[in-house]
Protein backbone atom coordinates (compact mmCIF):
# COMPACT_ATOMS: atom_id res chain seq x y z
CA UNK A 1 0.00 0.00 0.00
CA UNK A 2 1.77 3.33 -1.00
CA UNK A 3 2.51 6.02 1.66
CA UNK A 4 -0.17 8.30 2.40
CA UNK A 5 0.60 11.75 2.03
CA UNK A 6 1.13 13.86 4.78
CA UNK A 7 -1.64 16.59 3.97
CA UNK A 8 -4.69 16.06 5.80
CA UNK A 9 -8.25 14.65 3.61
CA UNK A 10 -10.02 17.74 2.93
CA UNK A 11 -13.74 17.73 2.88
CA UNK A 12 -17.28 19.53 0.63
CA UNK A 13 -20.53 19.45 1.40
CA UNK A 14 -23.12 20.60 -1.09
CA UNK A 15 -24.34 24.40 -0.73
CA UNK A 16 -27.79 24.03 0.17
CA UNK A 17 -30.69 25.71 -2.61
CA UNK A 18 -31.28 29.32 -2.71
CA UNK A 19 -34.38 29.24 -3.87
CA UNK A 20 -37.95 30.19 -3.15
CA UNK A 21 -40.45 27.47 -3.01
CA UNK A 22 -44.07 27.86 -3.68
CA UNK A 23 -45.19 26.65 -0.38
CA UNK A 24 -43.05 29.01 1.62
CA UNK A 25 -44.72 31.51 3.79
CA UNK A 26 -41.36 34.31 3.56
CA UNK A 27 -40.10 35.29 0.07
CA UNK A 28 -36.35 34.70 1.79
CA UNK A 29 -36.40 31.26 3.38
CA UNK A 30 -34.48 29.59 0.54
CA UNK A 31 -31.46 31.93 0.95
CA UNK A 32 -31.95 31.64 4.89
CA UNK A 33 -32.04 28.01 5.17
CA UNK A 34 -28.73 28.04 2.48
CA UNK A 35 -26.95 30.06 4.74
CA UNK A 36 -28.12 28.37 8.07
CA UNK A 37 -26.29 25.33 6.48
CA UNK A 38 -22.80 26.98 5.29
CA UNK A 39 -22.40 28.05 8.78
CA UNK A 40 -22.58 24.97 10.27
CA UNK A 41 -20.56 23.49 7.61
CA UNK A 42 -18.02 26.50 7.93
CA UNK A 43 -18.39 25.90 12.02
CA UNK A 44 -17.54 21.91 11.69
CA UNK A 45 -14.26 23.30 9.60
CA UNK A 46 -15.38 21.87 6.41
CA UNK A 47 -12.93 23.01 3.35
CA UNK A 48 -15.66 23.36 0.94
CA UNK A 49 -19.59 24.39 -0.64
CA UNK A 50 -19.62 22.84 -3.53
CA UNK A 51 -22.45 23.38 -6.08
CA UNK A 52 -23.53 21.51 -9.07
CA UNK A 53 -25.23 22.89 -12.36
CA UNK A 54 -27.29 20.53 -14.62
CA UNK A 55 -28.86 23.09 -16.60
CA UNK A 56 -31.78 21.76 -17.14
CA UNK A 57 -34.41 20.34 -14.73
CA UNK A 58 -33.28 17.93 -12.45
CA UNK A 59 -36.11 15.02 -12.23
CA UNK A 60 -35.01 13.51 -9.25
CA UNK A 61 -34.75 16.94 -7.17
CA UNK A 62 -33.50 20.31 -6.51
CA UNK A 63 -29.85 20.03 -7.87
CA UNK A 64 -28.38 21.77 -10.19
CA UNK A 65 -31.88 24.34 -10.08
CA UNK A 66 -29.96 27.63 -9.29
CA UNK A 67 -27.00 29.44 -10.81
CA UNK A 68 -24.03 28.82 -9.01
CA UNK A 69 -21.88 31.52 -9.26
CA UNK A 70 -24.81 33.87 -7.54
CA UNK A 71 -26.14 32.02 -5.00
CA UNK A 72 -22.36 31.40 -3.59
CA UNK A 73 -21.86 34.95 -3.91
CA UNK A 74 -24.85 34.88 -1.71
CA UNK A 75 -23.20 32.51 0.77
CA UNK A 76 -19.95 34.47 0.84
CA UNK A 77 -21.64 37.08 2.65
CA UNK A 78 -22.94 34.84 5.82
CA UNK A 79 -19.32 32.41 5.82
CA UNK A 80 -16.15 33.76 6.60
CA UNK A 81 -13.44 30.97 6.06
CA UNK A 82 -15.10 28.10 3.86
CA UNK A 83 -14.19 27.81 0.22
CA UNK A 84 -17.42 28.31 -2.61
CA UNK A 85 -16.64 25.29 -5.94
CA UNK A 86 -19.06 26.95 -9.07
CA UNK A 87 -19.84 24.37 -11.19
CA UNK A 88 -19.12 25.97 -15.04
CA UNK A 89 -19.69 24.52 -17.96
CA UNK A 90 -16.84 25.05 -20.49
CA UNK A 91 -19.40 24.37 -23.77
CA UNK A 92 -21.66 26.91 -22.73
CA UNK A 93 -20.01 29.57 -21.50
CA UNK A 94 -17.02 32.10 -23.03
CA UNK A 95 -14.15 32.02 -20.77
CA UNK A 96 -13.79 36.16 -20.55
CA UNK A 97 -16.58 36.51 -19.12
CA UNK A 98 -16.06 33.43 -16.71
CA UNK A 99 -12.68 35.18 -15.45
CA UNK A 100 -14.43 38.01 -14.69
CA UNK A 101 -17.84 36.19 -12.60
CA UNK A 102 -15.32 33.79 -11.25
CA UNK A 103 -12.81 35.98 -10.46
CA UNK A 104 -15.25 39.00 -8.84
CA UNK A 105 -16.71 35.98 -6.90
CA UNK A 106 -13.44 35.10 -5.40
CA UNK A 107 -12.87 38.86 -4.52
CA UNK A 108 -16.79 38.97 -2.94
CA UNK A 109 -14.99 36.15 -1.37
CA UNK A 110 -12.42 36.90 0.32
CA UNK A 111 -10.31 34.83 -1.47
CA UNK A 112 -12.64 31.48 -1.40
CA UNK A 113 -13.90 30.78 -5.01
CA UNK A 114 -12.93 27.56 -6.75
CA UNK A 115 -14.79 26.92 -9.85
CA UNK A 116 -15.09 23.35 -11.10
CA UNK A 117 -15.32 22.80 -15.26
CA UNK A 118 -17.69 20.75 -16.61
CA UNK A 119 -18.18 19.95 -20.46
CA UNK A 120 -22.01 19.08 -19.94
CA UNK A 121 -23.87 15.91 -21.20
CA UNK A 122 -26.87 18.14 -21.26
CA UNK A 123 -28.76 21.33 -21.50
CA UNK A 124 -27.45 22.04 -26.02
CA UNK A 125 -31.53 22.31 -26.18
CA UNK A 126 -30.98 26.17 -24.80
CA UNK A 127 -27.74 27.41 -26.02
CA UNK A 128 -28.66 27.03 -29.98
CA UNK A 129 -27.22 25.33 -31.94
CA UNK A 130 -27.19 21.97 -33.80
CA UNK A 131 -27.12 20.03 -30.96
CA UNK A 132 -24.56 19.02 -28.09
CA UNK A 133 -21.03 18.69 -29.55
CA UNK A 134 -19.15 15.34 -29.58
CA UNK A 135 -16.89 14.55 -26.05
CA UNK A 136 -13.76 15.21 -28.18
CA UNK A 137 -15.13 18.63 -29.52
CA UNK A 138 -16.07 19.55 -26.03
CA UNK A 139 -13.00 18.47 -24.51
CA UNK A 140 -10.58 20.39 -26.86
CA UNK A 141 -13.37 23.29 -26.38
CA UNK A 142 -12.66 23.12 -22.29
CA UNK A 143 -8.65 22.58 -22.75
CA UNK A 144 -8.88 26.18 -24.43
CA UNK A 145 -11.22 27.77 -22.24
CA UNK A 146 -8.92 26.49 -19.09
CA UNK A 147 -5.74 27.92 -20.97
CA UNK A 148 -7.22 31.24 -21.55
CA UNK A 149 -8.77 31.50 -18.37
CA UNK A 150 -5.17 30.67 -16.50
CA UNK A 151 -3.24 33.33 -19.21
CA UNK A 152 -6.11 36.24 -17.84
CA UNK A 153 -5.81 35.50 -14.33
CA UNK A 154 -1.48 35.11 -14.64
CA UNK A 155 -1.31 38.12 -16.17
CA UNK A 156 -2.25 41.21 -14.17
CA UNK A 157 -0.03 42.30 -11.77
CA UNK A 158 -0.83 41.58 -8.41
CA UNK A 159 -0.31 45.18 -7.34
CA UNK A 160 -2.92 46.54 -10.28
CA UNK A 161 -5.41 47.48 -7.23
CA UNK A 162 -4.51 50.13 -4.80
CA UNK A 163 -6.53 51.04 -1.86
CA UNK A 164 -6.58 55.11 -1.42
CA UNK A 165 -6.47 56.47 1.89
CA UNK A 166 -10.66 57.46 1.02
CA UNK A 167 -10.95 53.69 1.08
CA UNK A 168 -11.79 53.96 -2.59
CA UNK A 169 -9.69 52.07 -5.19
CA UNK A 170 -7.04 52.88 -7.86
CA UNK A 171 -6.25 50.42 -10.59
CA UNK A 172 -3.31 50.95 -12.91
CA UNK A 173 -4.20 49.57 -16.11
CA UNK A 174 -0.53 49.59 -17.03
CA UNK A 175 -0.66 46.71 -14.70
CA UNK A 176 -3.74 44.92 -16.24
CA UNK A 177 -1.48 42.87 -19.28
CA UNK A 178 -3.41 41.76 -22.59
CA UNK A 179 -3.01 38.21 -23.60
CA UNK A 180 -3.57 38.03 -27.39
CA UNK A 181 -4.70 34.83 -27.49
CA UNK A 182 -5.62 33.42 -31.20
CA UNK A 183 -7.35 29.62 -30.98
CA UNK A 184 -9.60 27.06 -32.42
CA UNK A 185 -12.26 28.31 -30.49
CA UNK A 186 -11.70 31.47 -28.44
CA UNK A 187 -10.12 35.09 -29.54
CA UNK A 188 -9.08 36.89 -26.75
CA UNK A 189 -7.22 39.51 -26.84
CA UNK A 190 -7.31 40.92 -22.56
CA UNK A 191 -6.68 42.72 -20.28
CA UNK A 192 -9.05 41.35 -17.80
CA UNK A 193 -10.64 43.97 -16.28
CA UNK A 194 -10.66 42.25 -12.74
CA UNK A 195 -7.22 42.20 -10.28
CA UNK A 196 -6.24 39.39 -8.90
CA UNK A 197 -7.69 38.11 -5.36
CA UNK A 198 -5.91 37.91 -1.73
CA UNK A 199 -5.58 33.79 -3.26
CA UNK A 200 -4.15 35.28 -7.02
CA UNK A 201 -6.30 33.19 -9.09
CA UNK A 202 -9.52 30.80 -7.90
CA UNK A 203 -8.84 27.04 -7.29
CA UNK A 204 -9.14 25.20 -10.63
CA UNK A 205 -11.08 21.63 -10.12
CA UNK A 206 -12.67 19.98 -12.95
CA UNK A 207 -15.12 16.65 -13.50
CA UNK A 208 -14.67 14.23 -16.09
CA UNK A 209 -13.60 10.90 -15.69
CA UNK A 210 -13.32 9.30 -19.89
CA UNK A 211 -10.10 9.52 -21.74
CA UNK A 212 -10.43 13.19 -22.72
CA UNK A 213 -11.63 14.13 -19.53
CA UNK A 214 -8.60 12.17 -17.39
CA UNK A 215 -6.31 14.06 -20.02
CA UNK A 216 -7.64 17.22 -19.53
CA UNK A 217 -7.49 17.19 -15.91
CA UNK A 218 -3.87 15.88 -15.59
CA UNK A 219 -3.00 18.27 -17.80
CA UNK A 220 -4.63 21.50 -16.14
CA UNK A 221 -7.18 20.89 -12.78
CA UNK A 222 -5.64 21.15 -9.80
CA UNK A 223 -8.53 19.51 -7.84
CA UNK A 224 -10.17 16.39 -10.04
CA UNK A 225 -13.15 15.17 -9.16
CA UNK A 226 -14.14 11.91 -10.26
CA UNK A 227 -16.75 9.20 -9.50
CA UNK A 228 -14.79 6.05 -8.45
CA UNK A 229 -16.91 3.17 -6.95
CA UNK A 230 -14.82 0.91 -5.97
CA UNK A 231 -11.02 0.58 -4.25
CA UNK A 232 -9.50 -0.74 -7.34
CA UNK A 233 -11.99 1.29 -9.58
CA UNK A 234 -10.16 4.76 -7.63
CA UNK A 235 -6.78 2.81 -7.89
CA UNK A 236 -6.71 2.48 -11.50
CA UNK A 237 -8.32 6.19 -11.96
CA UNK A 238 -5.54 7.64 -9.74
CA UNK A 239 -2.37 5.80 -11.22
CA UNK A 240 -3.48 6.63 -14.67
CA UNK A 241 -3.91 10.11 -13.66
CA UNK A 242 -0.64 10.81 -12.38
CA UNK A 243 1.18 9.13 -15.17
CA UNK A 244 0.07 11.62 -17.64
CA UNK A 245 0.50 14.42 -15.30
CA UNK A 246 4.21 13.18 -14.57
CA UNK A 247 4.38 13.25 -18.02
CA UNK A 248 3.53 16.45 -18.69
CA UNK A 249 6.20 17.81 -16.39
CA UNK A 250 3.52 18.67 -13.47
CA UNK A 251 5.51 18.87 -10.46
CA UNK A 252 2.65 19.19 -7.94
CA UNK A 253 0.12 16.74 -8.83
CA UNK A 254 -3.68 17.02 -8.97
CA UNK A 255 -5.88 16.64 -5.43
CA UNK A 256 -8.26 13.43 -6.54
CA UNK A 257 -11.26 14.15 -4.97
CA UNK A 258 -14.65 11.81 -4.79
CA UNK A 259 -17.96 12.49 -3.97
CA UNK A 260 -18.98 9.87 -1.01
CA UNK A 261 -22.53 8.60 -1.12
CA UNK A 262 -23.29 7.10 2.13
CA UNK A 263 -26.15 5.53 4.43
CA UNK A 264 -25.30 6.13 8.16
CA UNK A 265 -26.88 4.62 10.90
CA UNK A 266 -25.33 4.40 14.62
CA UNK A 267 -25.62 0.45 14.52
CA UNK A 268 -25.42 -2.49 12.10
CA UNK A 269 -29.48 -3.24 12.57
CA UNK A 270 -29.82 0.41 11.87
CA UNK A 271 -27.48 0.75 9.19
CA UNK A 272 -29.86 -2.69 7.63
CA UNK A 273 -32.92 -0.80 8.33
CA UNK A 274 -32.68 2.36 6.56
CA UNK A 275 -31.05 0.95 3.59
CA UNK A 276 -34.27 -1.31 3.53
CA UNK A 277 -35.69 1.80 3.73
CA UNK A 278 -34.27 3.12 0.80
CA UNK A 279 -34.29 0.63 -1.19
CA UNK A 280 -38.15 0.39 -0.86
CA UNK A 281 -38.83 3.67 -1.90
CA UNK A 282 -36.99 3.56 -5.44
CA UNK A 283 -39.63 3.35 -8.14
CA UNK A 284 -38.19 0.61 -10.42
CA UNK A 285 -40.04 1.87 -13.39
CA UNK A 286 -38.34 5.10 -13.61
CA UNK A 287 -35.04 3.86 -12.16
CA UNK A 288 -35.25 1.83 -16.16
CA UNK A 289 -35.09 5.35 -17.36
CA UNK A 290 -32.36 6.00 -15.16
CA UNK A 291 -30.28 3.02 -15.74
CA UNK A 292 -30.81 4.16 -19.87
CA UNK A 293 -29.16 7.46 -18.99
CA UNK A 294 -26.24 6.18 -17.31
CA UNK A 295 -25.61 4.15 -20.30
CA UNK A 296 -25.65 7.05 -22.41
CA UNK A 297 -29.65 7.62 -23.06
CA UNK A 298 -30.09 5.64 -26.03
CA UNK A 299 -31.41 2.36 -24.39
CA UNK A 300 -35.00 1.14 -24.51
CA UNK A 301 -35.02 -1.19 -20.96
CA UNK A 302 -38.94 -1.01 -20.93
CA UNK A 303 -39.80 -4.31 -21.30
CA UNK A 304 -36.39 -5.83 -20.05
CA UNK A 305 -36.97 -8.14 -16.77
CA UNK A 306 -36.17 -6.80 -13.80
CA UNK A 307 -34.47 -9.26 -12.55
CA UNK A 308 -32.02 -10.75 -15.50
CA UNK A 309 -28.85 -9.08 -16.67
CA UNK A 310 -29.14 -6.76 -19.39
CA UNK A 311 -28.33 -8.75 -23.11
CA UNK A 312 -24.24 -7.82 -23.91
CA UNK A 313 -25.92 -7.26 -27.05
CA UNK A 314 -27.83 -4.06 -25.90
CA UNK A 315 -24.90 -2.81 -24.02
CA UNK A 316 -23.64 0.78 -25.85
CA UNK A 317 -20.10 0.97 -27.67
CA UNK A 318 -18.67 3.66 -25.38
CA UNK A 319 -16.59 4.95 -28.32
CA UNK A 320 -20.20 6.26 -29.38
CA UNK A 321 -21.44 7.37 -26.27
CA UNK A 322 -21.95 11.44 -26.40
CA UNK A 323 -23.46 12.18 -23.00
CA UNK A 324 -21.34 10.93 -19.86
CA UNK A 325 -18.75 8.54 -21.29
CA UNK A 326 -17.15 8.34 -18.42
CA UNK A 327 -20.55 7.11 -16.32
CA UNK A 328 -21.57 4.89 -19.19
CA UNK A 329 -18.50 2.90 -18.96
CA UNK A 330 -19.11 2.40 -15.18
CA UNK A 331 -22.37 1.33 -15.80
CA UNK A 332 -21.27 -0.85 -18.92
CA UNK A 333 -18.99 -2.88 -16.47
CA UNK A 334 -21.57 -3.23 -14.01
CA UNK A 335 -23.68 -5.37 -16.48
CA UNK A 336 -21.06 -7.00 -17.71
CA UNK A 337 -20.18 -8.25 -14.13
CA UNK A 338 -23.92 -10.08 -14.61
CA UNK A 339 -25.87 -7.66 -12.62
CA UNK A 340 -29.23 -7.68 -12.70
CA UNK A 341 -31.72 -4.72 -14.25
CA UNK A 342 -32.85 -4.17 -10.57
CA UNK A 343 -29.69 -4.30 -8.92
CA UNK A 344 -28.58 -1.30 -12.03
CA UNK A 345 -31.46 0.72 -10.63
CA UNK A 346 -30.17 0.47 -6.97
CA UNK A 347 -26.68 1.83 -8.52
CA UNK A 348 -28.04 4.17 -10.68
CA UNK A 349 -29.82 5.80 -7.58
CA UNK A 350 -26.45 6.65 -6.58
CA UNK A 351 -25.72 7.34 -10.30
CA UNK A 352 -21.99 5.71 -10.37
CA UNK A 353 -20.56 6.96 -7.46
CA UNK A 354 -18.87 5.82 -4.38
CA UNK A 355 -21.25 4.55 -2.00
CA UNK A 356 -21.07 2.65 1.43
CA UNK A 357 -24.16 1.81 4.56
CA UNK A 358 -22.53 1.13 7.38
CA UNK A 359 -22.15 3.00 10.83
CA UNK A 360 -19.43 6.36 11.60
CA UNK A 361 -16.94 3.54 12.80
CA UNK A 362 -17.60 1.42 8.89
CA UNK A 363 -16.82 4.53 6.84
CA UNK A 364 -14.71 5.91 8.56
CA UNK A 365 -12.71 2.88 7.82
CA UNK A 366 -13.73 2.86 3.81
CA UNK A 367 -12.55 6.66 3.88
CA UNK A 368 -9.31 5.72 5.60
CA UNK A 369 -8.57 3.08 3.37
CA UNK A 370 -8.51 5.34 0.45
CA UNK A 371 -7.19 8.17 2.04
CA UNK A 372 -4.08 5.67 3.47
CA UNK A 373 -3.46 4.15 -0.36
CA UNK A 374 -3.22 8.06 -1.31
CA UNK A 375 -5.70 8.23 -3.72
CA UNK A 376 -7.95 10.19 -1.95
CA UNK A 377 -7.28 13.77 -1.36
CA UNK A 378 -10.57 15.23 -1.09
CA UNK A 379 -14.09 14.16 -0.27
CA UNK A 380 -17.17 15.09 -0.94
CA UNK A 381 -19.87 14.41 2.13
CA UNK A 382 -23.51 13.74 2.22
CA UNK A 383 -26.01 14.40 4.82
CA UNK A 384 -25.86 17.91 5.77
CA UNK A 385 -29.40 19.12 5.30
CA UNK A 386 -30.84 15.74 5.42
CA UNK A 387 -32.98 15.65 8.97
CA UNK A 388 -32.21 12.04 8.50
CA UNK A 389 -28.42 11.87 8.54
CA UNK A 390 -27.36 15.63 9.71
CA UNK A 391 -26.77 14.84 13.12
CA UNK A 392 -24.66 10.64 12.14
CA UNK A 393 -22.74 13.03 9.89
CA UNK A 394 -22.01 16.40 12.55
CA UNK A 395 -22.02 13.93 15.57
CA UNK A 396 -20.86 10.57 14.18
CA UNK A 397 -18.71 10.43 10.79
CA UNK A 398 -16.90 13.67 11.30
CA UNK A 399 -15.71 13.20 14.94
CA UNK A 400 -15.01 9.68 14.21
CA UNK A 401 -12.64 10.79 11.19
CA UNK A 402 -11.32 13.51 13.66
CA UNK A 403 -10.83 10.79 16.12
CA UNK A 404 -7.98 9.48 13.66
CA UNK A 405 -6.39 12.86 13.41
CA UNK A 406 -7.34 12.64 9.43
CA UNK A 407 -9.14 15.80 9.02
CA UNK A 408 -7.59 19.75 9.96
CA UNK A 409 -8.92 20.71 13.16
CA UNK A 410 -8.97 23.83 11.90
CA UNK A 411 -8.63 26.28 8.89
CA UNK A 412 -5.13 26.65 7.46
CA UNK A 413 -5.36 29.62 5.70
CA UNK A 414 -7.13 32.91 4.78
CA UNK A 415 -7.92 31.37 1.51
CA UNK A 416 -9.08 28.55 -0.33
CA UNK A 417 -6.27 27.84 -1.86
CA UNK A 418 -4.11 27.43 1.69
CA UNK A 419 -6.80 25.45 3.06
CA UNK A 420 -6.34 22.80 0.28
CA UNK A 421 -2.66 23.40 0.80
CA UNK A 422 -2.51 24.39 -2.52
CA UNK A 423 0.37 26.67 -3.72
Amino acid sequence: MAAHNPRRLKTLVGAGPVIFAGNDQEPDKGIRRAAALAKIAEREKITGLFTADLLQPDPDGPTGSQEPIVALAALSQATAQIGLIATVSTTYQHPYNLARMIGTLDHVSGGRAGWNAVTSSMGEENFGGPGLPSPESRYARAAEFIAVMNALYEANDPQAAQRKPNGGITVDTRKLHPINHHGDFFQVAGPLNVPPSPQRRPVQFQAGQSEAGVALGARYAEVIYTSQPTFEDAQRFVAGVRQQAQALGRAVMPLIMNSFHSVIGDSPDDVARRLREKHERIDYERGRLKVADMLGGELDLAHLPLDKPLPAALLPDISQVNRRRGRAEIFKRFALQGLTLRELVVKAQETGHWFTAGTPESLADAIEERYRAGILDVISLHGLGNPDQQDLLLNGLLPELRRRHLLDEDYLADNFRGNLGLV
